[in-house]
């Protein structure tokens, strides 16, 4: 009798296990790696920085599925407290110091920044961009940049959020080494 009772419940156990592990998560993790050499190229340079999220949703990834309703992913941490973070750490390693009352004034605008995934039966697409507005203003002159990024991808069977949520941080990384490592936004400051 306990025989029959277990084959009957270890497939059952296996399926909701099964079914648990399909569930969309609530959230992605952006953490871009950026490790830059710590320099003295920005000594004695002073800044105000401001980062402001100017997408009109907050969310990173979009899975469209036909006849069915969107799925939105919106990242763990607010987008633009992880590039202020980042901006602030990196800049500070090579000499830099942030302050209300300096003359430059660093106004970083996240315009985009978004994965859409088409998911088909068993196939999906995926594009990738995030855009990114550097201004800066030193009171005499304004300097302004726009650093992009963009992906294209596909795959069989459903898109993987962990996955993406991978590809999403290495844009991201790659966007924020390329502003970092700006000649022109160094020579300005």
């Amino acid at each position: 009798m306990k025989f029959k009772l277990l084959k009957l419940l270890i497939p059952a156990l296996l399926l909701i296990n099964i079914a648990g592990c399909n569930t969309t998560p609530s959230h992605v993790i952006v953490a871009p790696q950026v490790y830059l050499s710590p320099s003295n190229q920005l000594l004695y340079k002073q800044a105000h920085l401001n980062v402001v999220d100017m997408r009109t949703s907050n969310h990173i990834v979009q899975i469209l599925k036909k006849d069915t309703a969107a799925t939105i992913i919106s990242a763990e941490r607010r987008l633009e407290d992880i590039v202020q973070d980042i901006l602030i750490k990196q800049w500070q390693q090579q000499g830099m110091s942030f302050t209300y009352s300096a003359e430059n004034t660093i106004n970083v605008t996240i315009e985009k920044a978004i994965i859409s995934v088409d998911q088909e039966s068993v196939s999906y697409t995926t594009q990738s961009e995030i855009i990114i507005k550097i201004t800066i203003d030193n009171k005499k002159q304004t300097l302004t940049s726009s650093f992009k990024n963009r992906a294209h991808s596909e795959g069989a069977l459903q898109a993987d959020i962990t996955v993406l949520e991978g590809e999403f941080n290495q844009h991201l990384t790659t966007l924020l080494k390329q502003i970092l490592t700006s000649k022109d936004i160094k020579s300005f400051l």
